[in-house]
């Protein structure tokens, strides 16, 4: 590290950002420009030594609970989901690796010929050895969304915190989109998440990361810089813990 790089608060940490951050302008599908500006995002902080885990929804493509609101079978909207996570997951590999980043896609459901299948200790030697590994197919179980795979990842990989990029810069008490008086936290309890339904992400995913007191960095994917610039301690962000 050189004299005019920040000092970093963590070695290991789990990257969580929907589907939906991939569009970019567009209401459905990928905004290659998009993926490779998080791409970029990615590097920034790869580039300060910082072991990076990444779980991306699949949102953009197909999301199963609105399959299954449709009159398809839930488990088999859940499969087709997770499915659309492995594409997103394979796009952002080609983002980093035109970047120069080496990156493993791995994935909870077996397909040999695109992503490697799960094996906790394979992916803890390729982050030991600084690649990005992307884990794709959620918990590769229906009924678990990805914030849920986001952080039963986390654990399973030691990472010291969780980031969740979205469209705002933190947790409100409000939708600040919606009112002008919204107020946002500097810091939140899990327990508080729960019981005011804040949105941060799912009740399992909140529960578990509350049972490993694992916190949850929520930020804006937006701010050019952001992950960066939180890992470095700057930046507006809102942190979950106990």
């Amino acid at each position: 590290m050189t004299q005019d790089e920040p000092k970093v608060t963590f070695n290991r940490v789990m990257l969580k950002i929907s589907g939906e951050a991939l569009m970019g302008d567009l209401g459905y599908g990928l905004h290659p420009p998009t993926v490779e500006r998080i791409a970029r995002e990615v590097q920034s902080v790869h580039e300060l030594g910082v072991e990076i885990c990444m779980v991306i929804g699949g949102g953009n493509i197909f999301r199963g609970l609105q399959g299954s609101a449709q009159g398809m079978e839930r488990t088999t909207a859940d499969y087709m989901g997770m499915l659309a996570t492995v594409m997103n997951a394979l796009a952002m590999q080609s983002a980093l690796e035109g970047l120069g980043i080496h990156t493993r896609v791995i994935s909870a459901i077996t397909m040999n010929e695109v992503a490697e299948p799960y094996i906790r200790r394979r992916a803890v030697r390729h982050l030991e050895k600084k690649r990005v590994c992307i884990f794709a197919a959620g918990t590769g179980n229906p009924y678990f969304t990805t914030d849920t795979a986001a952080t039963l990842r986390a654990n399973e990989m030691s990472c010291e915190a969780i980031f969740k990029g979205t469209k705002v810069d933190g947790v409100y008490d409000k939708d600040p989109n919606k009112f002008d008086d919204a107020v946002r936290y500097t810091t939140v309890s899990y327990d508080d998440v729960l019981a005011k339904r804040l949105g941060v992400m799912d009740a399992s995913a909140i529960a578990l990361a509350r049972d490993n007191n694992l916190p949850i960095i929520v930020f804006s994917l937006d701010e050019p810089g952001g992950f960066r610039g939180i890992l470095a301690g700057q930046g507006t962000y809102t942190r979950v813990q106990g």
